[in-house]
């Protein structure tokens, strides 16, 4: 199964690729989405879609994991993360594939034990489960692989739940 972790932002959204096969889970691709930041609103947000539309089709992942949107103090940026989240939303939606919305909380939680984790932790773990250095990879994108990670684990987590 391929997994697309995607962690939102307002000027580069993270994402990560995750392959399962039975128990062990790999890295497949791991990068960012750059937004324009000179061009208008609704160009910065086509852009967007065109990048995630692209990632899509190489890759064709069977599910999705989105991080939902924590509260800011810069109402501003929250607003742009929020457009960004919308657009990466509605493009999974067409594109008919499940998404696991997931809160920075849980995903910390899970990959670390702790939902109070700092991302120099969640990098160690992400690191540890998938055999890679985290230091060759930006915050955004370990935390976008962290997501795919914990959905990789959903079908266990809700099977466990029933």
């Amino acid at each position: 199964m391929i997994i697309l972790g995607i962690d939102p932002g307002s000027v580069r959204v993270g994402y990560g690729i995750i392959k399962k096969e039975k128990n062990h889970i790999s890295l497949l691709d791991a990068g960012l989405l750059l937004i324009p930041q000179k061009n208008s609103s609704g160009e910065k947000l086509v852009s967007l879609e065109l990048d995630l539309k692209r990632i899509i089709k190489t890759w064709k992942p069977e599910r999705v994991g989105v991080e939902k949107i924590f509260f800011t103090k810069n109402k501003k940026t929250g607003i742009a993360v929020a457009e960004s989240r919308g657009i990466i939303i509605k493009t999974l939606t067409e594109k008919k594939i499940p998404i696991f919305e997931l809160s920075p909380t849980t995903v910390k939680s899970s990959i670390t034990g702790n939902g109070r984790s700092d991302k120099k932790d969640v990098g160690k773990m992400v690191g540890m489960f998938l055999h890679i250095e985290p230091k060759k990879y930006i915050d955004d994108t370990l935390d976008a692989i962290a997501i795919a990670i914990v959905v990789s684990h959903m079908n266990e987590i809700i099977q466990k739940q029933i």
